[in-house]
């Protein structure tokens, strides 16, 4: 591209008048662009006595099949999604609109979160390819046919989870959609990894290496939403899916084909996918900008990092060989502003919902039910407290386990006496990484969790306090 002329703003002074933007609106969410996310064995019946899930429900009719995107009547958000409250119809941003969604293993379609960037794209299935550039003798192109039928498939149980859930928390308010709790939802994922495409054409898969995933939904003049993900978890676990909870996905969630990143946050598993390109580190710097100004290092340098009030930008780097968010974090010395990967250990209650009435059973006791989930590490105990989080004890899991990347169902058998009362769960991973009560305030310019306290940042993401989670119960 031709150099940049003295009056024509930088890509920092772009990025940074959107985030003036955004803080102006503050709960509008219209085309926010700093707001956290990306986000299915759909309406599972798992249940809190532990049975086992049961055949998806089928994705809304208009976007399940190309024949149903083309000939169905077109239906309204509300009407697709039941169980989401809207917070932009356009582009598509809605989160659970109940608590309810977290007693069950396996998020229904009608009450998994949808995060878009843009308005969902009306896609062929014939007609999309993902091509495959970088360091390759020549690049590749994939058609949908061949993903699904000349390769392995496979299927995992990931916690989808919007880098933004829990904004809503933050005092005071950062600009962006205002996810309270519900941008989160546990469901099975089926595709084709990418490890195999990546060893038929031979790329170079060593440590060190990056591949960055490219989404085809932008519209034209607006920056392509690319995430790089290390070589390492692309070869461990990631899948090109196509299908979610059992049927082909969903048109707000990314059909005909996504990338689903095992245990990390819903920014990384990038919609739409219709370019892998191979490289010795992330995207970065002018080769990523093209001539009509159109990034694609947005989404990966200047948003999705932990921003606190005292910098006025995230720090780029090239590449990093500390993935791990929470160490990220911990040490700034190593990565100044912490890239959101994979996810930090988060509980929340699903019974009782908030402000809610219940009843004792005749044993004079209520059961507690919610999910937790950890992210790459495993979920090793939850706990319950009724006073706010002045005492706690220790619940149980309810079976099966459906693998380290879905979210475990939890109960705790309470006792209460008729009262109020603040019910608040927190989990410890097997990190020995147990969530903080509450968020910082910015002026003490944490930039990782300490003191019990989770840091304020200027994008508002990863949220995990448990105080920021609890629920206000009566007891009859």
């Amino acid at each position: 591209m031709g150099e940049q002329s003295d009056a024509e703003p930088s890509k920092r002074d772009r990025y940074l008048e959107r985030r003036r933007v955004l803080k102006a609106v503050g709960a509008v969410a219209g085309s926010s662009l700093l707001a956290g996310c990306g986000g299915n064995q759909t309406a599972g019946t798992e249940t809190p006595t532990g049975t086992e899930p049961t055949a998806a429900t089928e994705p809304p009719t208009e976007t399940a099949t190309e024949t149903q995107q083309t000939e169905e009547p077109e239906q309204s958000l509300e009407e697709r999604y039941p169980g989401l409250r809207i917070l932009s119809p356009e582009p598509e941003n809605a989160e659970a609109a109940e608590r309810e969604t977290y007693t069950t293993l396996i998020t229904p379609l009608e009450e998994f979160y949808i995060r878009n960037h843009y308005p969902t794209p009306d896609i062929q299935e014939s007609e999309w390819t993902v091509s495959l550039t970088g360091m390759f003798d020549e690049d590749v192109e994939l058609s949908m046919e061949e993903l699904k039928r000349e390769f392995p498939t496979e299927t995992v149980f990931h916690v989808m989870q919007c880098s933004g859930n829990g904004r809503a928390y933050f005092d005071p308010q950062v600009g962006g959609n205002q996810w309270t709790f519900g941008a989160v939802g546990n469901a099975e994922w089926t595709g084709t990894p990418v490890s195999a495409i990546l060893e038929r054409y031979g790329a170079d898969t060593s440590d060190g290496m990056w591949v960055s995933f490219m989404g085809g939904e932008a519209p034209e003049g607006e920056d392509i939403f690319t995430r790089s993900i290390p070589m390492g978890k692309v070869m461990d676990d990631c899948i090109l899916a196509y299908e979610m909870n059992g049927a082909p996905i969903a048109g707000d969630h990314g059909f005909p084909v996504r990338l689903v990143v095992p245990g990390w946050y819903g920014n990384n598993n990038v919609k739409w996918v219709n370019r892998m390109h191979v490289m010795d580190m992330m995207v970065f710097g002018d080769e990523w900008e093209t001539e009509d100004q159109r990034l694609y290092t947005h989404w990966q340098q200047y948003s999705y990092r932990i921003i606190p009030v005292q910098d006025e930008a995230a720090e780029q780097y090239q590449t990093i060989d500390t993935y791990d968010t929470y160490e990220q974090m911990q040490n700034p010395d190593q990565i100044r502003n912490a890239y959101i990967f994979d996810q930090l250990v988060k509980s929340m209650i699903g019974f009782p919902g908030e402000d809610s009435t219940v009843t004792r059973r005749a044993d004079g006791t209520v059961e507690v039910i919610g999910v937790a989930w950890a992210g790459d590490n495993a979920v090793e105990t939850v706990e319950v407290s009724d006073d706010g989080g002045e005492t706690w004890n220790e619940a149980e899991f309810f079976r099966p386990d459906l693998g380290p990347f879905s979210w475990r169902l939890f109960r705790y058998v309470w006792s209460p006496e008729p009262g109020d009362y603040t019910l608040v769960s927190r989990a410890t991973d097997a990190m020995d990484r147990t969530q903080p009560a509450t968020v910082s305030s910015p002026d003490q310019n944490l930039r990782g969790i300490q003191n019990d306290q989770f840091p304020w940042n200027q994008g508002g993401y990863s949220n995990t306090a448990y105080m920021s989670h609890a629920v206000d119960v009566t007891v009859e």
